[in-house]
């Protein structure tokens, strides 16, 4: 076990609903740093929850080492091919198969992405169902020192908004991970192509970090009014996860001991059920950002709170949040 895991295992809970169907539309797999392959997402994924299939999420991994720039992030959906692969071959209760792949295309190219958008067709073998570029702009580095070079504004480009037109044609999705600053941008982006499916990432990136830290309750009223102006576009969806990273500034990373299920529902809920209400739960789906959000909870007590968030919708409700919209939006 790692240190991680150690630390998880302060913390345990039977298992809710332990036999309804998921699908966790957000997950990613590297080989960098602390890898986190296909065993590893397993060893998470088997911990009582009934995981049917998953989706990974581009991020930035396994690039080609050589070639022209613009194709080098096939690398990572040949890399995940693979590990779909493995995947069917070992698939049983607790270990589920990779069922669609986001990748990473540079929409600045404009017209010139479409090469790109095929050679991840090419290559993915049927599993890609769209792409997802990083717009995420946070002007205060090293706080997010992975996020430094980003351009402000960049949705609003002209060169930008030429390679974002070619999703559509392609049949893609585009999944928008930016942070609360940018929720207005994004509405722009949605308006003028409402043809172009596209899943809000994590709550649209609340920050409470740097100059956000301890603000969360301040910011709330216009994270509101943002993400209910957004879900008047009706070819928005919702993933509802992703709010226990290190940068939405909880500080359970930090803790002698994680979250319980219970904590992260006191916290989160509002989040969740505020989403909820503008988007409806046709247009909202559950996910676990996983191995992000490890670093403050298990997988285990995550959906754990999800299915306590959920308890006061009804089954169909249900069955849209933790599988439907997923299932329909990335045509699994």
């Amino acid at each position: 076990m790692t240190e991680l895991d150690i630390w998880h295992a302060q913390v345990s809970e039977d298992i809710i609903e332990p036999e309804r169907p998921i699908i966790d539309p957000h997950h990613h797999l590297w080989r960098m740093g602390t890898p986190y392959e296909l065993d590893d997402l397993w060893a998470d994924t088997k911990a009582g929850h009934n995981i049917t299939g998953t989706v990974f999420i581009e991020c930035g991994a396994e690039y080609r080492a050589d070639g022209p720039a613009a194709l080098r992030p096939v690398g990572e959906t040949e890399y995940v091919v693979a590990q779909a692969k493995q995947a069917r071959k070992g698939e049983a209760p607790g270990k589920p198969p990779i069922l669609g792949i986001v990748s990473h295309a540079d929409l600045t190219l404009g017209a010139a992405v479409v090469d790109v958008l095929e050679a991840h067709q090419e290559s993915a073998e049927g599993l890609l169902r769209g792409i997802r570029y990083s717009t995420a702009f946070y002007p205060d580095p090293p706080a997010v020192d992975r996020y430094a070079g980003r351009v402000a504004e960049l949705m609003l480009q002209p060169s930008f908004r030429e390679g974002f037109a070619q999703l559509s044609s392609a049949g893609l999705t585009y999944d928008a991970w930016l942070l609360h600053t940018q929720i207005t941008e994004l509405t722009d982006l949605a308006r003028v192509f409402p043809d172009t499916t596209i899943i809000l990432d994590h709550f649209g990136g609340p920050l409470g970090i740097g100059p956000y830290a301890g603000k969360q309750a301040e910011l709330f009223p216009q994270w509101k009014a943002d993400i209910a102006e957004l879900a008047r576009c009706e070819n928005v969806v919702a993933k509802l996860g992703g709010l226990a990273m290190v940068i939405n500034g909880w500080g359970w990373n930090e803790r002698e001991k994680p979250p319980t299920s219970d904590e992260i529902c006191a916290t989160h809920r509002d989040y969740y059920l505020h989403t909820i209400d503008c988007f409806g739960p046709n247009r909202c789906m559950f996910e676990s950002n996983f191995p992000v959000d490890k670093l403050s909870v298990s997988y285990a007590v995550l959906w754990n709170a999800f299915k306590k968030i959920a308890q006061g919708f009804n089954e169909s409700e249900k069955e849209a949040m933790f599988k439907g919209t997923a299932t329909a939006i990335y045509r699994l």
